[in-house]
């Protein structure tokens, strides 16, 4: 079994390549690109599935992160693909994202030790 600060790790590095992707592309932009709309669905799924993965004992110490929300949302990805609202998906990669991985880098520091 993979130790619960790799899963954290995943969940910062999608972070960061959502974040990347994003870099000065516009709501219509995004839109419009079914390249750019899979990749960040797909690093939303790996967020999911990480989080997942962590123990109920984790995420009871850090109730701060909407853990339930996260894991519900990589379902939707996931399972009703051709019904995604776009727009969700937006703001969760640019309002959602910045945020979780701060709020992760954080836990890491604590449960680790591992600079920020």
């Amino acid at each position: 079994m993979r130790h619960e600060n790799l899963y954290l790790n995943d969940i910062v590095e999608a972070a960061d390549d959502i974040a990347q992707f994003l870099v000065g592309v516009e709501t219509q932009s995004f839109r419009e690109s079914d390249l750019l709309r899979s990749a960040v669905v797909h690093k939303l799924s790996v967020i999911g599935e990480a989080a997942v993965r962590l123990s109920d004992a984790l995420k009871e110490r850090n109730p701060e992160v909407p853990w339930a929300q996260i894991v519900g949302f990589r379902n939707i990805l996931i399972h009703a693909y051709f019904g995604i609202d776009w727009e969700v998906v937006w703001e969760a990669a640019r309002e959602g994202c910045p945020i979780l991985r701060e709020q992760i880098a954080r836990i890491l520091v604590t449960e680790s030790g591992q600079p920020e």
